[in-house]
C-alpha cells in the first residue's frame, strides 16, 4: 500500500498522469472543435449550394408563364404547366441530389403560399399513387419560415424541415416578371437522409482521430520525461491551429519516439482534413461548372467557348514557367470566367446588332457578378481576382476596375489573351470567326496596349507548337 502511495506522489507519474490526461483533453477538444467547425461549415455550404441552385433556376423560369398556369387541379395539363415543369424536370437532371424542385405564389393570407407548378406531383405513399401538389393547393409555411424570406431574395432553411413531404433542406429564390417584382418563389429540397449521409462521414473520422488519440496518448505518457515540456507546447500548438482552421501546418517535433508519432498523428490529421475539405471545395467546382455549361448550352455560339479557354490558359502559364499548382488554378478559373453572364439576359448575349450603351452596361458587370456567385464556394481569393479581372486592359481602360500594368493579376492577364483569341477565332450572333492570322494579328497590335507583352509572346509561342506539332 506504502509503494503504492509512493508511485502516485512521485512527481514524475504526476507529470506522466497529467500530461496523458492532457493530451488526451487536448485532442478529445480539439477533434470536437473541428467536427463541430466541419459540421458547421458542411451545412452552411449545404444552404448555399442550395441558394444557388435555387437562383440559377429561377433565371430560367419565365413569370409570365407561371402566370397562365390556371390555378386548379386541372392546370396541370395546361401548356404553361407542361412548359414549366419541362424545365425544372431538366435543372433536377443536372443537379440529381435534389428530391424536389417546384414554384410557389402569395395568397390572400400571408401565412400560406400555393403551388403553381410542381413537375413531380405524383408521390408513392405505401403503395399507393397520390397527387399531393395541384395548381393552387396551398401550403402551410409555419413549418419553414424562411420561405417567406425568398421574395426580398435567396433564401434558404436555417435548419431541416419537417413537413407532409418528409424531412428536408431547402433553398428558395424569387422569381421576378418584366417589372422586376418577386411574383412567385421556386424551392429546391434536398432529402435529410442525403445530409445525414454527409454528416456521418465526418462523425467516423473523428471519431476515429479521437480513438487513435486516446491510444496514442497513453502510449506516449508511459515515457514522457521532464525534457518533453517543449515538445509538448509544440503539440497543443497543433491543435490550436488546427481547430482554428488551419490544416496545413504541420507540427514539427525530432525525434523517433512516442512524441514525434504524436505528431505526425497531428499532421495526418490535418491533412485528412484538408483533404476532405479540399473534396467539399472541388464539389462545388463541379456545381458551378455544370452552371457553366448550362449558360453555354443556351447559346450555340459560345459553347465550349470555357473549355477552350481554359486550355489556351494552361498551356500559357506553362510555357510562361508558373508552378503546376498555379497552372492548375488558372486553368480552373478560366472554366468559371463567364459565369457572372447566368445574370444577363439570352438577349443581349445573341443579339446581332450593335448593344446599347445600357446593354454594354450589363455585359460589363459580369466580371463582378461572377465574382460573387463564386464567394459562397470558398474558392482561392487569386482565383476570384482572376473571374473579376479577366476583361482589364493592360493601358488601364478595361472594366470593372480600370486597373492597369502590373496592379492586374498576371493570371487574369492570361485568361484575358486565351479569351480574346478564342472570342475572334469563334462565331459569334454578330459576326463569323476570324481566320488565325487575322486573330495573331489584333493580338501583337493590341499587345502592351490592351494585353502583357509577355503574355502574348508567351501564347504566340504556343500557338506556333500547336502548329508544329499538326503538321508532323
Amino acid at each position: 500500500m506504502r509503494k503504492m502511495r509512493f508511485i502516485f506522489s512521485s512527481f514524475c507519474v504526476k507529470v506522466i498522469i497529467t500530461l496523458i490526461l492532457s493530451i488526451f483533453f487536448v485532442m478529445a477538444l480539439s477533434s470536437l472543435l473541428v467536427y463541430k467547425f466541419a459540421l458547421d461549415s458542411q451545412f452552411h455550404q449545404l444552404r448555399e449550394r442550395l441558394k444557388i441552385i435555387a437562383s440559377t433556376a429561377a433565371l430560367m423560369v419565365d413569370a409570365e408563364s407561371l402566370k397562365q398556369v390556371p390555378l386548379n387541379a386541372e392546370g396541370i395539363n395546361s401548356p404553361a404547366y407542361l412548359a414549366v415543369a419541362a424545365k425544372l424536370k431538366k435543372i433536377k437532371e443536372v443537379n440529381p441530389t435534389l428530391k424536389y424542385i417546384y414554384t410557389m405564389a402569395r395568397t390572400d393570407d400571408p401565412r400560406f403560399l400555393q403551388f403553381v407548378v410542381d413537375p413531380d406531383p405524383m408521390v408513392n405513399v405505401r403503395g399507393k399513387t397520390t397527387v399531393t401538389s395541384y395548381p393552387g393547393d396551398r401550403y402551410d409555411t409555419i413549418s419553414c419560415p424562411d420561405i417567406i424570406q425568398a421574395f426580398d431574395g435567396p433564401a434558404a432553411d436555417k435548419k431541416l424541415v419537417i413537413d407532409d413531404w418528409g424531412v428536408f433542406l431547402s433553398g428558395y429564390a424569387p422569381v421576378h416578371d418584366k417589372s422586376g417584382r418577386a411574383q412567385y418563389i421556386l424551392g429546391v429540397d434536398m432529402a435529410a437522409q442525403d445530409i445525414y449521409a454527409l454528416q456521418g462521414q465526418v462523425s467516423r473520422r473523428v471519431m476515429l482521430v479521437l480513438g487513435i488519440g486516446f491510444l496514442m496518448s497513453v502510449l506516449f505518457g508511459l515515457f514522457i520525461s521532464f525534457g518533453i515540456t517543449s515538445r509538448i507546447r509544440k503539440l497543443v500548438e497543433g491543435t490550436r491551429r488546427i481547430a482554428a482552421e488551419d490544416l496545413e501546418y504541420k507540427v514539427e517535433v525530432k525525434g523517433h519516439d512516442e512524441i514525434s508519432e504524436l505528431a505526425s498523428s497531428f499532421n495526418l490529421m490535418a491533412t485528412s482534413l484538408s483533404e476532405s475539405k479540399g473534396r467539399l471545395q472541388d464539389y462545388f467546382y463541379r456545381v458551378v461548372q455544370s452552371l457553366v455549361r448550362i449558360l453555354e448550352a443556351k447559346d450555340a455560339y459560345t459553347k465550349g467557348h470555357s473549355d477552350r479557354v481554359a486550355n489556351y490558359a494552361q498551356a500559357i502559364a506553362l510555357n510562361m514557367g508558373f508552378a503546376q499548382n498555379k497552372v492548375e488554378l488558372v486553368r480552373k478559373a478560366a472554366q468559371l470566367h463567364d459565369i457572372g453572364k447566368l445574370a444577363v439576359h439570352e438577349g443581349i448575349l445573341n443579339k446581332k446588332e450593335a448593344l446599347t450603351e445600357e446593354e454594354w452596361r450589363i455585359i460589363k458587370e459580369h466580371p463582378i457578378i461572377g465574382e460573387e456567385v463564386l464567394k459562397p464556394v470558398l474558392l482561392d481569393e487569386e482565383m476570384l481576382s482572376m473571374v473579376r479581372s479577366h476583361h482589364e486592359r493592360y493601358d488601364g481602360g478595361g472594366y470593372p476596375d480600370k486597373i492597369k500594368g502590373d496592379a492586374i493579376n498576371i493570371f487574369a492577364q492570361i485568361i484575358s489573351v486565351a479569351d480574346a483569341y478564342d472570342a475572334m477565332t469563334s462565331p459569334r450572333a454578330y459576326r463569323e470567326a476570324r481566320d488565325k492570322e487575322k486573330a495573331i494579328t489584333e493580338l501583337k497590335n493590341n499587345s502592351g496596349s490592351q494585353f502583357n507583352t509577355q503574355v502574348v509572346k508567351a501564347f504566340l509561342k504556343v500557338l506556333a507548337q500547336q502548329e508544329k506539332e499538326a503538321g508532323k
